[in-house]
């Protein structure tokens, strides 16, 4: 493999293979760059269980502590969690060290701002001019902070979701729950989670060793060991996490996996049922129609974002609205955090449960269900930019609706497809949903043919 082909600079950071692109002198550079762009101040720094993780963490601190930040060193912790101790400290940012539901080889940076939230595309740029311009001032010895360390940073975090739950009508139903941590993030927190909430837990993967049993990406063909475990220990809900623990994927009660695209949509049945007069949910083009289909149901008003988690954490800040996220199992709750959190996802879905005392196939039986298809076809980018162009001119009938904030997502009323350039690859991409497989099938075929896709 050739030398430093892997790392990706993006919106939402920098990650690389160890040993290859992503190197300590890269991580130690991006640091600098960071606590120049954030300020003087204290910067939190927290990481997954990836056995790269402890590296890389001595090279971001030596990074901040040249620029005269102080790192506050969480350690192992969930990225929320992270996020969530930005702001309980009033630090000027912080420091993800996760490459998320990567493979293991693969580690990361995901920079946080001073609301503990991930840098937007203007920020993002900002920190970016200064890494690439390399002229940053350094700090004399005198000037040194010192590393502070704090061990239960998963409180402030714990505290909060223990506030918006009810927690007594969870503890009283006395709820089964199976989990797979993957041996990720997650993993020493979990189950204290849970058994605040008087489950009775039912663990797997939840060593935090860094050695994911399986492709820790939390979608269902990946999750068949918990699926079984579900089974064999009789639980009602199984809940599987990603390594840096922003995504939640759920199991039935008959060890069937539900859809990472359902975790969102249940959650925010659940929430606009209890909500009030806060009747606003986010999501980004390529959720699921279902969620459209819960917004129709509660009169509430559906906010369409582009891909992406800080698109859509800003425009449930800058709408109030009461939950958002996006179709890989990320669920937003502003009220806890502007940010993917699986641990309040679980809490939600098991209060779920509690205040209606039935099933998770019960409670999708609630809920419309729809099938995806997607495809990918290999092209340059210039070629796939011009196919979504040509898409976004057509002339189409008034009964379908277009939406251009992301490539273009073209809505009938039981079926959608969304054409975009991949961001990472020389692909476009299409994605469709219908009613059923075959339907969605035949739609990827419309738009390839529409749009003059031959390959």
């Amino acid at each position: 493999m050739k030398k430093h082909q892997t790392l990706k600079i993006s919106i939402s950071g920098v990650r690389g293979i160890i040993g290859d692109s992503f190197t300590p002198k890269v991580a130690t550079e991006f640091a600098e760059a960071f606590g120049a762009y954030a300020g003087r101040g204290h910067v939190i720094v927290g990481r997954d269980t990836r056995p790269s993780g402890e590296m890389v963490q001595h090279a971001v601190h030596a990074g901040l502590l040249t620029v005269g930040c102080k790192p506050i060193d969480v350690g192992i912790m969930p990225t929320p969690s992270i996020l969530v101790n930005v702001k309980a400290h009033n630090a000027v940012g912080g420091i993800a060290i996760t490459a998320s539901h990567n493979p293991n080889e693969w580690n990361a940076l995901k920079f946080v701002n001073s609301e503990g939230i991930f840098l937007n595309k203007i920020q993002a740029a900002q920190l970016l001019d200064i890494y690439h311009q390399g002229d940053i001032e350094h700090v004399s010895y005198g000037d040194l902070r010192k590393i502070k360390k704090i061990d239960n940073a998963f409180d402030v975090h714990l505290k909060l979701l223990l506030e918006f739950l009810d927690v007594e009508l969870i503890r009283n139903a006395k709820l089964k729950v199976a989990f797979d941590c993957v041996n990720g993030a997650a993993s020493p927190f979990t189950k204290i989670f849970l058994e605040e909430l008087g489950c009775k837990c039912f663990p797997l993967n939840d060593e935090p060793n860094g050695l994911f049993p399986h492709k820790p990406e939390p979608t269902p063909e990946n999750i068949g060991q918990l699926c079984e475990h579900v089974k064999k220990s009789s639980a009602d809900v199984g809940f599987v996490q990603d390594p840096d623990a922003d995504r939640l994927a759920i199991i039935n009660e008959n060890g069937d996996p539900i859809g990472e695209d359902y975790t969102l949509v249940l959650a925010a049945k659940h929430l606009l049922e209890r909500s009030g007069e806060r009747k606003t949910i986010v999501g980004n083009v390529s959720i699921t129609k279902a969620f459209d289909d819960i917004a129709a149901q509660f009169n509430a008003n559906l906010i369409h974002t582009a891909i992406g988690e800080i698109n859509v954490t800003e425009k449930i800040l800058a709408n109030n609205a009461i939950i958002g996220g996006e179709g890989n199992g990320g669920v937003i709750v502003p009220d806890i955090h502007p940010c993917r959190d699986s641990f309040i996802g679980m809490g939600i879905i098991l209060e779920m449960l509690a205040k209606n005392k039935s099933s998770v196939s019960e409670m999708m039986n609630c809920v419309p269900r729809y099938t995806v298809v997607k495809k990918k076809f290999v092209m340059s980018a210039s070629i796939a930019n011009k196919i979504v162009r040509k898409l976004k001119k057509m002339k189409w009938p008034n009964d379908v609706s277009i939406n251009t904030i992301d490539g273009v997502r073209i809505d009938w009323k039981d079926k959608w497809a969304l054409v975009r350039p991949s961001n990472t690859e020389p692909v476009v991409r299409i994605m469709t949903e219908a009613k059923d497989k075959k339907t969605a099938e035949e739609l990827v075929d419309y738009i390839k043919d529409i749009a003059g896709i031959d390959v």
